[in-house]
């Protein structure tokens, strides 16, 4: 049986920033960034792990506790759900405060299932505006 990843936390605003250029996912209860570190030769297979709560969720007691509650659902749900060599950011929303505590779990363990599964390939947007002329748009003189 595998072992779970070692599980550290983000400090600094640049590993935050560097996250929020990754994957994203958001439910009912909370905000999920992930993005795959660079390979550095000494770096072990651990996983960093940060938390954030915007002042639209509330004031300080209310963030705090936010804060905590996401720290717990991490400590349950991370060692068996997460990839190592990953950061991920969990931003705590209004209803993280008072969501039921299974409904938290389950909504980390889904973000966390959403974030790395492969991307689905869209059609392109712009080639389909291109080939097909808008409606009802015209201009008059």
């Amino acid at each position: 049986m595998p072992t779970s990843p070692n599980i550290s936390r983000m400090k600094t605003r640049p590993e935050y920033l560097r996250t929020a250029r990754g994957r994203r996912y958001a439910v009912p209860g909370l905000v999920l960034q992930a993005k795959k570190r660079p390979s550095e030769p000494d770096e072990t297979s651990e996983v960093r792990v940060g938390f954030t709560a915007t002042k639209k969720t509330g004031n300080a007691v209310v963030r705090n506790r936010i804060k905590r509650r996401l720290r717990a659902a991490t400590e349950q749900v991370l060692p068996a759900a997460a990839r190592p060599g990953f950061d991920y950011v969990l931003i705590g929303r209004a209803a993280t405060f008072d969501r039921p505590w299974q409904s938290l779990l389950d909504d980390l363990g889904l973000a966390l299932q959403m974030v790395h599964q492969p991307r689905e390939k869209r059609p392109d947007a712009r080639q389909a505006r291109v080939s097909s002329p808008k409606s009802g748009n015209s201009q008059k003189a």
